[in-house]
């Protein structure tokens, strides 16, 4: 069947149509927000996680990331921004109830760490599969450091209603079915690649950094002074997402793309396969030794960096090209955002319903097929706003033309009013258009930004980062005293952490092989085949 091809404006007007408003009312949204534990002085906490609040390996809303200071909730899917506001409310009430005298700290850069070999690594309990999670973990620590792993942010999950697909097939002239929803995810992924610069103008919220970040580390960056030991750029939105952050060179060169599922798939396991000489100096299992769990470019599909995925949620022990290759995509995963500051939550509604819009038009405009220099041109792209973003004379590569950062982005905020009038007469609100609105006038005043408002804190009292986070930790722990439970109770949450504790003890005891021959066994295993 021949596809039909409709550009930006063809596409837009046809979802004005009545059979396409009840499924723009279904739009999903979950949200993945971290969070380090702090003492009352700042100082990062050494303390374990508490059992208070559930097994970090089994309960499905509170966890750990990479170490045991640093937690990480995960709301469900939701049909409006609303109640994920009121979920993610709902979760820090709760834990923050019961981490004693300690704090989250607000910020995306790390608190002061005097020595980042005192950050915990996660412990996820005696289980093979708990091991393996620690293991992988102490291998991102001798890869890249702990200090980078420390590094916090939000992530946001959206997805488009099963009853979209069909119509948007029907559209487009297309056979209806999930290869048709994994091309069309991954068009949008590639529009939102082309793009994504705009997220950390918008939202960056790390132009700064404590002294103590640096340590060791080798860069060129024209960083300046301000506090006892607060270091930034002028016009930085997001070193969170520089190379100073969660970057990797030798990953870079997989050239990941997002053309064709099946490709990106094969990438992926490629890199899981192919040895690395860097990393090669750590033990991965030899003499019963393990520093990683394989010594390839990847340990496992997770440790990619890129500031978005494809996902389908994953099965007991299987792998994510797995799930994907299985039961195709499931919804996507934007990983660009820092922790908003000025958020107790780390994000608030209306930068959700402005992602939303943002996606949705990823959707609608047309999609090329990346190249392998598109990708680098991204890739340059989103480097130049990281460091330099609020910087009025700032000029980026659109398709090979120099643009300025205000003109491309007024030319993509022109689109966005449109689909978020869309968005609001399907869902009877304003809601959408006053995001937009929001964003449009942080483009035309930089200052407005997350970056700006800190960087304006900082110079105008001569302050440490440290001390506006500090300042801001405290506020929002207050903040949850006084907070009323709007989804669960303390009850629910006490017995969700009982379960998973329970959960935990079960895998512990169902174990019926030793730790080597368990990851032998997960590496070995045949990759997945369509259908299969």
């Amino acid at each position: 069947m021949t596809v039909t091809q409709h550009n930006f404006e063809q596409r837009l007007a046809a979802l004005q149509a009545p059979e396409f408003a009840q499924s723009l009312t279904q739009l999903k949204r979950g949200v993945e927000r971290e969070g380090l534990r702090i003492k009352g002085s700042g100082a990062l906490s050494q303390a374990a996680h508490p059992r208070a609040l559930g097994s970090a390996l089994t309960h499905e809303s509170i966890t750990t990331d990479f170490s045991e200071s640093l937690l990480e909730f995960i709301t469900p899917p939701a049909d409006t921004s609303e109640t994920t506001v009121e979920q993610l409310n709902d979760i820090h009430k709760f834990v923050m109830s019961h981490i004693g005298d300690e704090m989250l700290w607000p910020m995306s850069m790390p608190c002061f760490v005097d020595d980042e070999d005192s950050i915990p690594i996660a412990n996820f309990g005696s289980s093979n599969v708990g091991k393996m999670k620690q293991v992988y973990r102490i291998g991102l620590k001798n890869r890249y450091g702990s200090m980078m792993q420390a590094i916090s942010g939000v992530h946001f999950n959206f997805s488009l209603p099963d009853s979209f697909w069909p119509l948007w097939a029907k559209l487009h002239n297309n056979t209806p079915g999930q290869d048709q929803i994994n091309d069309d995810y991954l068009a949008l992924i590639r529009n939102y690649r082309r793009t994504c610069w705009l997220i950390p103008f918008l939202f960056g919220a790390s132009p700064a950094l404590c002294s103590s970040f640096l340590k060791g580390k080798k860069h060129q960056l024209p960083f300046k002074k301000v506090g006892k030991g607060t270091f930034y750029l002028p016009y930085a939105t997001s070193l969170r997402m520089s190379d100073l952050g969660y970057t990797n060179a030798e990953q870079s060169a997989l050239q990941i793309c997002y053309n064709k599922l099946d490709n990106y798939v094969r990438l992926l396991r490629e890199a899981m396969q192919t040895p690395s000489t860097r990393f090669s100096r750590f033990a991965a299992g030899e003499d019963g030794h393990w520093q990683q769990l394989s010594n390839n470019i990847l340990q496992i599909e997770n440790e990619l960096y890129s500031p978005i995925r494809p996902k389908q949620p994953t099965l007991p022990k299987e792998k994510p090209s797995d799930a994907l290759v299985r039961r195709g995509i499931s919804y996507i995963e934007v990983r660009a955002l820092d922790i908003n500051p000025f958020s107790a939550i780390g994000i608030d509604g209306e930068q959700m319903d402005f992602l939303d819009v943002y996606l949705m038009t990823c959707l609608l405009m047309p999609s090329e097929e990346l190249t392998l220099s598109s990708i680098e041109t991204a890739r340059d792209n989103m480097n130049k706003v990281v460091l330099e973003g609020r910087n009025p004379d700032l000029m980026l590569d659109n398709e090979g033309v120099e643009v300025s950062m205000q003109q491309w982005g007024a030319e993509l905020f022109d689109k966005f009013e449109q689909v978020a009038a869309l968005l609001d007469k399907a869902n009877k609100t304003a809601k959408y258009s006053d995001a937009v609105n929001a964003q449009r006038a942080k483009l035309n005043d930089p200052a407005q930004t997350p970056s700006g408002k800190i960087m304006q804190i900082l110079l105008e009292d001569d302050a440490d980062n440290s001390a506006l986070g500090l300042l801001l930790a405290k506020e929002y722990a207050q903040s949850y005293q006084n907070l009323a439970y709007t989804h669960h109770n303390e009850a629910d949450f006490i017995k969700m952490a009982e379960q998973s504790l329970q959960a935990q003890q079960e895998i512990e005891a169902a174990d019926d092989k030793d730790f080597e021959t368990y990851i032998r066994d997960y590496y070995n295993e045949p990759p997945a085949k369509k259908n299969a």
